[in-house]
């Protein structure tokens, strides 16, 4: 019973610092995701485009710095810890753009998640069929129109379970970022267990508070993928596939 009323008692005496610790990881993991898809976006897009051979020498030459850069990215920050990113980054950058810490925090999650999507989105671009690109560039498609238009919403909904996966791992990897000082879920914990020395409860708390976090984001993701799942399904895709032929008959009976 000592565990359980330790537990009701920090909870009740410090419930207001653990949910600004909430409050600041859901910022810095959801911005962070989001701002790291943008990223893996361009990066991962333009790793993934071919250039044809109408493209010019200087055209190639660009694309080959941009793979060479990108490639570099990806390598150094999926390499090293997120911890060292965040030390690293925070202080080599403190006297140039005079950040706070949230905006630093925010900064170092963006990138490193950027590096994972690029990664991500690449794959899903690889998986659409590229019968699909030869048919649009054969309408009179640019390559940019191509990817924009056809390749991309396909590639995003094929890595969609890999990109939610991206944001329960950052709800639980930003506990890191209390290396810098930020006031997250992490950074409470550690004041509270400090100031009470009750630290198994304390951090039992924490612990189920992440789980929550998590298996809601979890949750919250799946619901999205099946609906985008059943959108798609809900539209034959060829007359000559035997599945879609199977889903517009079934459609005619219901509508009959």
């Amino acid at each position: 019973m000592g565990f359980v009323t330790d537990c009701f008692n920090i909870l009740s005496k410090y419930w207001s610092s653990l949910l600004l610790g909430v409050e600041n990881t859901l910022v810095i993991s959801l911005s962070g995701t989001c701002i790291g898809l943008l990223i893996g976006l361009l990066v991962g897009g333009f790793r993934a485009v071919k250039l044809d051979y109408t493209a010019g020498t200087f055209t190639k030459v660009l694309k080959k710095i941009f793979d060479f850069i990108a490639k570099l990215y990806i390598d150094i920050f999926r390499g090293t810890p997120m911890m060292v990113q965040a030390l690293f980054l925070y202080y080599a950058l403190l006297n140039i753009v005079h950040w706070d810490k949230m905006t630093a925090a925010i900064f170092v999650i963006s990138v490193n998640t950027g590096a994972y999507m690029a990664e991500i989105v690449r794959s899903g671009i690889q998986a659409v069929d590229p019968g699909q690109t030869e048919a649009a560039r054969s309408l009179g498609m640019s390559n940019a129109q191509t990817m924009m238009n056809v390749v991309l919403p396909q590639a995003i909904k094929n890595a969609f379970p890999a990109i939610g996966n991206e944001l329960i791992v950052n709800i639980k990897d930003s506990s890191v970022l209390m290396i810098i000082s930020i006031s997250d879920l992490m950074f409470q914990s550690k004041s509270i267990a400090g100031s009470t020395y009750k630290f198994v409860p304390t951090y039992f708390i924490v612990a189920v508070i992440y789980f929550v976090l998590t298996y809601a984001a979890s949750v919250l993701m799946n619901a999205i993928e099946r609906k985008l799942n059943k959108k798609n399904a809900s539209l034959p895709q060829s007359d000559t596939d035997p599945a879609s032929m199977k889903l517009a008959s079934a459609k005619e009976e219901s509508n009959e």
